[in-house]
């Protein structure tokens, strides 16, 4: 069978990208080729092909000019018939799967302006680049030979259909994958103890972690608030997000500077999940970030919103808390509740139970799954003949 995978621009530190990198490159080891198109590649060595796809576009015209080329390049391959079925991580009018990885924008979008007040509809309204992509993304939903949406929450799948109209046989329900060898409870043992050394962090001291990038949509902002509130508690940051500097300035006027620590991408967090208390995710808005799913896996309990889609695997007081984006109260609140006796063996085993069943052979299976419904019995056979 002959897959295309379709992202725009490759990097290592990205939720999908890593949901391409494990959970295909799985695929791969089940006799499916497996090719990744990508305008840009910034993955070192691939575990399958990769091929650039980069047409001309206008500078001038700007994400706008550079997003509607690539997407005609792909549906001129699509139209090819090079691969039995090609799935979009872009939104992108006319691919067979789309895996709504990264939510729906109109609901983004919605949920960002409500938080920013004043004008901020008025200038979305402007913006070329999001008139664009609403309309592809309505396009791509309603296009005919859309035969199925990948869906990594409940959150997104309800959404898309309210919107959207999409019916509920073409939209399939598959978390992402986590590595359980990988991110396991033992890393609590392994690197606790060495990295707060390394740091100069007291083993007493509560510490609250923060992986992900895109800071004003993952609620770093509501995340310092909350800590103000929390003298207790430090925050450490991973990730790279080009308001580190706002949030840094944010920090001090909070008078927190000294409790808050950005740490930038980190090519291994494994420590930070082992060294951490809790695990905090403010979203404003995310249909399932793999960072959730990496520190339950390891024993974090995990603090969310209702508009995160990891939200689905919180039992509340059991294995974290949930809740409104935005309600640096409600979110000081959740932290104090699980960080006050620190994180028990039971909650640390009820985190690690929720992630336990979502394995990368897990949700290969599902995709096989997918795949051999939409190909069918006959187009099974053809693909096989190639491989």
């Amino acid at each position: 069978m002959k897959l295309a995978v379709v992202r725009q621009k490759y990097t290592p530190f990205g939720g999908a990208e890593r949901f391409v990198d494990r959970a295909l490159g799985a695929l791969a080891g089940h006799g499916t080729e497996v090719t990744l198109l990508c305008r840009e590649w910034d993955g070192g060595e691939a575990r399958f092909p990769v091929e650039i796809v980069d047409p001309p576009y206008s500078r001038l015209g700007g994400r706008k000019a550079r997003d509607a080329g690539f997407a005609r390049a792909i549906q001129d391959i699509i139209a090819a018939r090079r691969f039995d079925l090609v799935q979009s991580h872009e939104r992108i009018p006319g691919c067979h799967i789309y895996r709504a990885g990264d939510g729906v924008h109109a609901s983004w979008l919605e949920l960002r302006d409500a938080t920013r007040g004043g004008a901020a509809r008025f200038v979305t309204a402007l913006s070329a680049w999001h008139r664009y992509t609403l309309a592809a993304e309505a396009a791509m939903f309603r296009h005919p030979d859309l035969r199925a949406v990948i869906c990594n929450s409940r959150m997104v799948k309800d959404d898309i259909a309210r919107r959207f109209g999409v019916p509920d046989e073409k939209l399939r329900l598959i978390y992402n994958g986590v590595d359980t060898a990988h991110f396991h409870p033992g890393l609590r043992e392994a690197h606790r103890g060495a990295l707060r050394e390394k740091l100069g962090c007291s083993g007493t001291v509560k510490v609250v972690l923060f992986v992900g990038s895109g800071f004003e949509r993952k609620g770093v902002a509501t995340l310092l608030d909350a800590l103000a509130r929390l003298p207790h508690a430090q925050l450490w940051v991973v990730g790279r997000d080009k308001a580190q500097a706002a949030m840094e300035r944010r920090a001090t006027r909070l008078g927190i500077a000294s409790r808050v620590r950005f740490f930038g991408p980190q090519p291994d967090v494994r420590p930070f999940y082992g060294t951490a208390d809790v695990m905090a995710l403010p979203t404003l808005y995310d249909p399932f970030p793999n960072a959730a799913l990496e520190a339950m896996a390891c024993g974090l309990p995990l603090v969310t919103t209702t508009t995160c889609g990891a939200a689905e695997l919180v039992r509340e007081g059991e294995n974290g808390a949930v809740c409104a984006p935005t309600d640096a109260d409600a979110l000081a609140a959740c932290l104090d509740l699980l960080l006050r006796d620190g994180p028990t063996q039971q909650r640390r085993a009820a985190a690690r139970a929720a992630a336990e069943p979502l394995t990368l052979d897990a949700t290969a299976g599902s995709l096989l799954d997918l795949y051999r419904d939409l190909l069918g019995p006959a187009p099974q056979a053809a693909a096989a003949a190639q491989l």
